[in-house]
This record gives C-alpha cells, structure tokens and sequence, in this order.
C-alpha cells in the first residue's frame, strides 16, 4: 500500500486517491475491511448489526475521487465503503463498528453512523432515503453562502420509492441544487429484488419527471463511475442543478450479517462474480503498466495485513466510559444560548 494510504489523516487519505495504484489499492481495503467485520462479529467484538457492500467498491472510490473532501456526502447505513473511499482511516471505521473509542465518532455511533467533518462525510443515516433532504438542505446551504460546494446523496434503489427521494429531487430541481443524487442499485431493497417492488427496470428513467438528467451507469467500473460522477459534479457547480446518477451494482453479501441471501436467483451471484470491480481495474492497471501481470494477489495480501494491525490497533482500545451517553447532547434555549440538556 501507499503510504499516503496508512496516514492517519483523512486528507492525506483522500488526496492520495488521485493515485490510479491507490484507487485500486483502496479498494482492495473496503473489501478486506468488510470481511474483517464478518469475523469480528463471530468474534463477539461487534454488537448490534452491520451491512456490508462487498461488491460495489467500484462505486464508493469513483464517487469519492470525484469530489472535493469539502463537498458534503450523506448515505445509508450500508456505508463502511464510502466512509473508507472518502478518507475515514481503517481503524476509525473499524473503531466506530466495534464500538472503542479510536473510532470516527468515539465509538458511540456504532455501525450506521460514521462521521468525519474533514472530508465532508455528514452521520451516515439508519433511516431509509434519511439523507436526500440532508443533501438538498446541504446544498441550499452552500449555495446560500456562496461556496462552491456541491452535495452527494448516495442510496439504495429501495429509497427510490418513499415518499423523501421524491420529495428531494423535486425540490432541487424546483430549486437548481447543486446536488447529485446517486442510487446505487444493487438489485434488492433488503430482502426483495427490484422487479417485486418496482414498476421501472432502470431507477434513472424517473429523473424525466423532475426535469433532470438521469444516467446509467457501469457501477463495476470505477472509471464509467468517475466519469458520469464528474459530468454531473460539473454540472451542479456551474449552477445547472441536480442530476440523477444510477450506478448498476450488487452486493455479494446478504442484507445484513445473520441474511444468507438464499432469496437469490439461481447463479446470479456467480454471473456478478465474474465481473468484479476489484478484477476490472486491475486488468485495466495491468495493461497501462501500473501493476505487474502478478501483482494483484501480493497487493491483496499486503492490503489485508494493513487492516488486521488496524483491527488489533481497535482492539486494544477502550471502550467509551459510560458518561459519555450524555455528550455531545445540547439544547438551544428561547435566548438563543445553547446549553446541555437533561442532566442540568
């Protein structure tokens, strides 16, 4: 791995994905991050659940190296990926989800919430289609202040059918946000596949009725990601409005950590196998002589040493102590001031 890849800042972590080899790299993490997960639960390290996105790596990295870290991202609780790509270091993930203190949000946001302000990842939210207002308010914001800032909405095509994604794109449409709202498909909302709970194929097609572009796009391939992502970002920036980007994806897990995902089509899995992202570029690399023929398993295995030290770094931290439930806890008063609340 990089060394920019194994600093403790985020910023560094981020910029270093300019980096093809990093892009690749990174990558490889979020994959062997998830995994470590799946082992720290049978491990009785994790409480609670998680949802892996073993799969879509592709589309974490693309989004992330195509923003500024001050550009502001909500997504879902399936974000251990994003939080990764955008620059949040391995042991801040894997602290955050175990619940110890050397994590993003001090381990007291667990699993669902990870956080880190440097490089604009808003409390990642449990709540399904919770994080497209965010966005839309976001980016109202930015714009308000004048910053040349945009917002990203990262979700499942599951949140494409409540009320809050319609809601969202129809006011940053009425309104020409600087957002870009990506669905990531990945074939199922939970436990249901898409062609049982929606009326449309391609969640891009609904962009039409909020007068928006709405793109489909290669979710495996991290370039076709960046591309699209790049176009839209251009776009919000120069004050044109929202775009709808719809990354075709899938995920290798289940929906959370107890789901076997026997609901699956027969081969299906196998058929995405075949076209992992991790695979796509690495063959890529190879042909533009940025990695050996050989080197992907040596990379892989290097990659996985970095995060089982990061995960042994994790757990030989505390705990939170049990005072610290009420930090982080404040209430504004009619006079404006704000003060902690409850226990006052």
């Amino acid at each position: 791995m990089t060394s920019l890849s194994n600093s403790n800042s985020p910023l560094a972590r981020r910029e270093a994905l300019e980096s093809r080899l990093e892009q690749l790299t990174r990558m490889i993490e979020i994959r062997s991050v998830e995994e470590r997960i799946q082992k720290l639960f049978g491990e009785g390290h994790i409480r609670g659940s998680t949802h892996l996105a073993n799969g879509q790596e592709a589309v974490s990295v693309g989004i992330a190296r195509s923003i500024d870290p001050d550009d502001i991202v909500t997504c879902t609780y399936r974000g251990h990926g994003h939080a990764l790509a955008l620059g949040v270091t391995t042991v801040g993930v894997l602290g955050e989800i175990c619940g110890r203190t050397v994590g993003c949000a001090g381990g007291l946001g667990g699993s669902m919430h990870l956080v880190e302000p440097a490089v604009g990842l808003l409390p990642t939210a449990a709540i399904i289609g919770a994080g497209l207002p965010i966005a839309c308010g976001a980016g109202l914001a930015a714009r308000t202040r004048g910053k040349d800032r945009i917002a990203v909405s990262i979700f499942g095509d599951g949140s494409s059918n409540i009320g809050a994604f319609h809601e969202a794109l129809n006011f940053a449409a009425i309104l020409k946000l600087p957002v870009v709202f990506v669905c990531e498909n990945n074939l199922y909302g939970e436990y249901s596949r898409i062609d049982l709970t929606t009326a449309v194929e391609d969640i891009a097609l609904r962009a039409t009725s909020y007068n928006m572009p709405g793109v489909m796009v290669d979710g495996q391939d991290v370039d076709a990601v960046a591309a699209a992502m790049e176009t839209a970002v251009a776009r919000a920036r120069r004050g044109e409005g929202p775009s709808l980007l719809e990354m075709k994806t899938y995920r290798y897990s289940g929906h959370s950590r107890s789901d076997p995902a026997t609901y699956r089509r027969p081969g299906e899995l196998d058929q995405w196998l075949k076209r992992d992202p991790i695979d796509i570029l690495a063959r890529k690399l190879v042909e533009e002589k940025l990695l050996a023929a050989d080197g992907l398993e040596p990379l892989k295995a290097e990659v996985r040493d970095a995060v089982e030290r990061a995960a042994q770094e994790v757990l030989a931290s505390p705990h939170p102590d049990l005072g610290e439930i009420m930090s982080h806890v404040s209430a504004a008063s009619a006079d404006g001031d704000r003060r902690f609340a409850f226990w006052q």
